[in-house]
């Protein structure tokens, strides 16, 4: 080959290279290429099982209201969404995000300033307050009821900040997840639980010797948690979120979980 032939072939190389690096396709298209995602063709989603009506296993497959919303993300994504079961701790100090365990955290999460220096937020997808669970018929309706008494805590929760703040002269017993909570509620290990609202009602749904005696509003609001510093993601998240809204999906989702409309 003439070294001329060769320049030319150079040539015309380096300029489909360069037309190749100008092309660019949108996440959608593509099985989200053009996101960071942890594994290519699937939305990796951390959260901590069971926390029903969020996520719960029924058979082999995660159920739940946050479990629709992100495969609403991964749809718009053409990727598909893989739970992965893993302790709160890890998804609340975003440790399981930076060490790339998982792409978001969906997992009934109120948004906290603590929180929000361990990783970023979406907006707002779902408002929250904490309620106290007692056996059906127990004299417990506030925490100065329970002075004395013993109250079961869920572990790095918003319930437990609220507990150690308020529940003067109560002792506080810790619990690493929601089912060993509601599990020494019924054996009588304590004397109520407190835990978010949401699933507190749905518990009582399936367990009518139990009650919620009272809620505390604390004006919490749930988000989907992202690595710091991802916004493509979180962007993303927000626009699928604002879409489900306005077409009425978010609306459609929440009442095939909640009893009640949400609240506009």
């Amino acid at each position: 080959m003439s070294t001329r032939s060769a320049s030319h072939l150079i040539t015309t190389a380096a300029a489909l290279a360069v037309l190749v690096g100008c092309t660019s396709t949108k996440s959608s298209d593509t099985g989200g290429s053009t996101l960071d995602l942890v594994e290519p063709g699937k939305l990796k989603t951390c959260t901590h099982l069971p926390y029903e009506p969020f996520q719960s296993r029924k058979g082999n497959t995660v159920v739940g209201f946050d479990v629709d919303l992100v495969d609403l993300v991964a749809k718009d994504l053409k990727v598909k969404q893989e739970i992965v079961d893993t302790p709160f701790e890890g998804i609340q100090t975003g440790e399981d995000l930076n060490t790339r365990k998982c792409d978001l955290a969906a997992a009934g999460m109120t948004i906290t300033p603590v929180r929000e220096e361990n990783l970023d937020f979406t907006d707002p997808y779902f408002d929250a307050t904490q309620a106290l669970l007692v056996k059906k018929g127990a004299p417990y309706h506030s925490m100065a009821d329970l002075k004395g008494k013993k109250l079961g805590i869920q572990q790095g929760t918003t319930g437990e900040t609220y507990a150690k703040k308020h529940a003067t002269g109560v002792t506080t017993v810790e619990f690493e997840d929601v089912t060993l909570l509601l599990t020494a509620l019924k054996t009588g290990q304590v004397d109520a639980a407190i835990n978010d609202n949401g699933v507190l009602f749905e518990y009582v749904k399936k367990n009518p010797d139990t009650a919620v005696a009272t809620e505390f509003q604390t004006g919490e609001r749930y988000g989907i948690g992202v690595r710091t510093g991802n916004d493509k993601l979180r962007k993303e998240i927000n626009k699928v979120l604002k879409k489900s809204r306005a077409d009425g999906t978010y609306d459609r989702i929440y009442k095939k979980w909640f009893p009640t409309a949400p609240k506009k």
